[in-house]
């Protein structure tokens, strides 16, 4: 069984995102914690926040236990651009953009659905 936890509109780019995100991918829920928390970027303290969902939903809604949760899907899709305007040389205008991503984990325990 799986249960997901999703970040909509984070302001992160998702190129930086991704970087981080590949250090937790297939992990079990204590090794990625200790990893993000060791971690110091802003994304990885984004990813304690949803990883923490992710799990809280697991136990609560699905009655997992969190020792056999491991990570079985994560991705960073990229979200709307805010776009900025800077004022560059000779009165020019440049544009600056601003990314956001969407952030999901699932975690799973490993064990089938019965129907």
């Amino acid at each position: 069984m799986e249960a997901i936890a999703t970040h909509k509109m984070a302001m992160v780019a998702p190129r930086k995102a991704r970087m981080t995100l590949d250090l937790i991918r297939g992990k079990d829920i204590t090794a990625a914690e200790n990893i993000l928390k060791n971690t110091n970027t802003k994304t990885s303290r984004l990813l304690i926040k949803v990883l923490n969902s992710a799990v809280a939903n697991a136990t609560n809604n699905l009655e997992m236990k969190k020792e056999d949760l491991v990570i079985s899907e994560c991705f960073i899709n990229p979200g709307p651009v805010l776009k900025r305007i800077k004022f560059g040389s000779r009165t020019k205008v440049d544009r600056r953009d601003k990314r956001t991503s969407h952030i999901t984990i699932k975690v799973s325990d490993g064990k089938n659905e019965e129907a």
